[in-house]
């Protein structure tokens, strides 16, 4: 029985090495499961296809422009409408329609309440898809 002693007579010191069998069989299977795989992988299927002879037509929904200049006077398109009357407007376009988007404009000077107002007529009359243009430019205030 091997017993550790404190006297430093016949001291052995541990020996550092890697055991490489366990290494090499993992790598032997590793090459066996590749070189059954390899083979698989370049076996394909030949499949026909059918061709489709038809292209898809995009539809593009009608667009109501929509602008509001600095004054808060509402344009639809390039005719000044009043506000009474706008609701109206948007209701006459979503029954022409029923996927009608519009496109709002607002001057930067433009209160926001005019734009709500605006943007509430919208929804009242059935507009679902509401965006808003921009102009591009830096961010500098």
């Amino acid at each position: 029985m091997a017993m550790g002693s404190f006297s430093s007579q016949n001291h052995q010191m541990p020996t550092a090495e890697i055991n490489m069998t366990p290494l090499v069989d993992v790598m032997l299977v590793l090459l066996i499961i590749f070189m059954i795989t390899a083979p698989l992988m370049t076996h394909s299927v030949k499949v026909e296809l059918p061709r489709a002879s038809s292209t898809p037509t995009p539809e593009k929904p009608m667009t109501l422009q929509v602008s509001i200049n600095a004054e808060n006077t509402v344009f639809v398109g390039t005719q000044a409408v009043d506000r009474n009357s706008l609701e109206a407007r948007f209701s006459e376009a979503v029954a022409q329609d029923a996927n009608v988007e519009m496109h709002l404009k607002a001057d930067r000077a433009t209160r926001y309440e005019a734009v709500a107002e605006t943007m509430s007529a919208a929804r009242r009359a059935g507009l679902t898809k509401i965006g808003f243009v921009t102009q591009p430019g830096s961010d500098k205030p």
